[in-house]
């Protein structure tokens, strides 16, 4: 049986907000699909300190044993072919991991994203894939990430790089990311657990908004104090992100001891 939807578990939990209930992870079993900034994410999950947490296993194929209170994750496909990471996922799922888990989700990369990817087409690409994967495995709740975002380049380097016709690093890319979330948001908001990792990255600490302008509409970037690099989480990042995360999975509804046959 599926674990229940219901309006709370579609919002953005804010971090740290509900840690006390940790233990519920204890009753979960957790597939997350992902690449490099997935790795920072479980990252800042073992550097929280904190108990109870999830035993975090990785998985290389889909024979792998999952037991309960695990956060199990693979690396899906490859970085800026965001459609193999899809069919990856879909295959690992289909494959017997979905027989195993009470929720699984993915994410794509920043650099999934160039400043002309066609958002539309990727979402419904995503969209169609987990329609078939909800379909084929009701036990499975799937919980929807939005794609993460990057720095915008400011100041004298964006200036020059403006001046020498040279795309500035960000602007476009972010604007294709802000369109796929759009969709994401607009679908699955309100619906369907929907975990927004690029609204996280692009608010300050302070609750203010990290955005830039474009043909005079604002755009949402990562905040610079969350990256060291621009785009991958840095201590701090990965800190906000991951108490973030694992808030707004304890928050789910607890899966039915008999949804699973468990080791």
């Amino acid at each position: 049986m599926a674990l229940p939807q219901s309006a709370a578990a579609t919002e953005q939990a804010k971090p740290d907000a509900a840690l006390p209930v940790l233990d519920r992870l204890s009753q979960h079993r957790i597939f997350f699909g992902h690449q490099s900034v997935g790795g920072n994410i479980l990252d800042g999950v073992r550097g929280l300190g904190r108990s109870p947490l999830p035993t975090i296993v990785e998985v290389k194929d889909a024979s792998a044993t999952i037991p309960q209170g695990t956060l199990a994750h693979a690396f899906v496909g490859q970085n800026e072919q965001p459609e193999t990471k899809l069919a990856h996922f879909e295959r690992l799922l289909d494959g017997g991991i979905a027989k195993q888990v009470d929720v699984a989700l993915m994410k794509f990369c920043y650099i999934d994203f160039t400043s002309s990817t066609d958002a539309k087409a990727l979402f419904e690409k995503y969209r169609t894939t987990l329609a078939g994967l909800k379909s084929r495995h009701p036990g499975v709740t799937f919980v929807h990430v939005t794609a993460p975002l990057t720095t915008v380049q400011r100041g004298a380097k964006a200036w020059f790089n403006e001046l020498r016709g040279r795309p500035v690093f960000g602007v476009g890319e972010n604007v294709s990311r802000e369109a796929f979330n759009a969709l994401m948001r607009q679908t699955y908001g309100g619906k369907e657990p929907l975990f927004d990792l690029a609204a996280l990255e692009s608010t300050q600490e302070d609750g203010t908004r990290e955005t830039y302008e474009v043909n005079g509409r604002a755009y949402p970037a990562m905040a610079p104090a969350y990256s060291d690099d621009g785009g991958h989480l840095n201590a701090q990042g990965q800190a906000r992100v991951a108490s973030a995360l694992l808030a707004f999975l304890a928050a789910m509804p607890e899966a039915p001891a008999s949804a699973k046959a468990g080791p």
